[in-house]
């Protein structure tokens, strides 16, 4: 049985584009105009302004980690077991591909991340790790980003069973997909830095 309403609730949730919202009403204009023209927090943090940075990334990632447990605690939309599973996947699907914005959206990391903080908190937890980790180290985001996802499905697997690690390892190809611009860039040492304009 696919839970529609929490696959609703889920997209809904997660088109809310809060880098967006956030740098309008911060005063940078319009996210969209500035760098890669991401609506995500890495591209936020272009405008120099690393509040709304900051401000962007727990907003979108809470309204990934929200559609999970809304969807897995509100009786009305847990109509079967993995329904918050379902409205996370569609969070995510809801952040890159936004109704409000043609579809033309972010690329998943915070809200992905929220999302499994929400439905199995040690594979979120290794995620942030490993992001953290990469960004120290290599002082790329997409880097960091990407290797947390790659590994995502491992520590749902781990942690979550066999439904987690479905749900992960589909997350980790759209936030690969939605990065391979960011790929080509890896692969021929072009990728700019944190912090770089």
């Amino acid at each position: 049985m696919i839970p529609i309403v929490a696959i609703l609730l889920g997209y809904l949730l997660g088109s809310i584009p809060f880098g967006l919202i956030i740098t309008r009403l911060g005063g940078a204009g319009d996210i969209r105009t500035i760098g890669s023209g991401n609506i995500g927090a890495t591209n936020v943090l272009r405008t120099g302004r690393r509040g709304l940075a900051a401000a962007t990334l727990l907003l979108d990632g809470a309204k990934g980690a929200a559609s999970v447990l809304l969807a897995a605690n509100v009786p009305a939309l847990h109509v079967v077991p993995t329904a918050g599973l379902w409205a996370g996947g569609f969070a995510v699907i809801g952040h890159m591909f936004p109704v409000w914005l043609q579809f033309r959206g972010g690329k998943g990391v915070a809200t992905g991340l929220g999302v499994a903080l929400a439905a199995c908190w040690p594979e979120g937890i290794l995620m942030c790790a490993v992001w953290l980790i990469g960004a120290k180290v290599t002082r790329i985001s997409s880097a960091s980003a990407l290797s947390a996802f790659i590994l995502s499905p491992l520590f749902a697997w781990a942690f979550g069973g066999p439904a987690r690690a479905i749900l992960a390892l589909i997350i980790a190809v759209l936030v690969l997909a939605r990065h391979h611009a960011n790929i080509r860039r890896l692969l021929s040492g072009t990728e700019p830095r944190i912090g770089a304009a």
